[in-house]
């Protein structure tokens, strides 16, 4: 499992004009080719009468599955810099079908590239990038008295905090990384002076938004 990486949020839609034409952008999280194809056929049965289902993603840790498709634009002019796109921001289990609707207006090779790198950086932007840090998650049993305290610390503290769980004692669960789960489980012994039983739980991904980029 990679330590970090980013991905989209989930499922986003946007739609920008160029030249009367109209470009609608629809992203989604995947995580192998048999939902990133799903996806793909979903959209374009949407949007059968569009005269363009432009499509691109990219999969899996050290991103071994990388694919475009112009749908019967210039070769080259909408699946590829849809895909460079993804590529430059490093998105790993991403998914972009890009819709066109043709307005009249000719764009040209130049134009299309522009057109398709655009709708593709713009929807990802409304959907939304998030990074993901492999964390493992710390559990302290406490008694309630220690409850205020605990909780205070713990939000002020660099760590996160996930649940707390009202049980016959106190569980008190905390975003931890890996190599400073030590550190931790030393760090709530001294605050609970020795009255936390601390048990490591789960490794998982936190989650946290990144800005956009252009």
């Amino acid at each position: 499992m990679l330590h970090q990486y980013n991905t989209v949020k989930g499922y986003g839609e946007n739609e920008i004009n160029i030249e009367r034409s109209r470009f609608i952008t629809y992203v989604n999280r995947v995580e192998t080719e048999e939902e990133a194809q799903e996806f793909i056929a979903s959209i374009k049965k949407k949007h059968h009468d569009a005269n363009h289902n432009c499509s691109a993603y990219m999969i899996g840790e050290q991103n071994m599955i990388q694919k475009a498709n112009d749908d019967g634009e210039p070769s080259g002019t909408a699946g590829v810099p849809m895909l460079e796109v993804l590529k430059k921001r490093d998105l790993k289990d991403t998914v972009v079908v890009v819709t066109r609707y043709f307005g009249g207006i000719k764009l040209g090779a130049g134009g299309l590239i522009r057109a398709y790198g655009r709708a593709t950086s713009e929807g990802l932007n409304a959907t939304g990038i998030v990074e993901r840090r492999l964390m493992r998650i710390m559990k302290s049993t406490i008694d309630y008295t220690w409850l205020g305290k605990v909780e205070n610390e713990v939000r002020s503290s660099p760590y996160q905090l996930k649940d707390i769980h009202y049980l016959e004692s106190v569980e008190v669960d905390v975003y931890v990384e890996e190599a400073n789960t030590s550190g931790f489980t030393e760090w709530m012994t001294e605050l609970t002076n020795g009255q936390a039983l601390i048990t490591e739980g789960d490794v998982t991904y936190l989650e946290s938004s990144l800005g956009t980029d252009s």
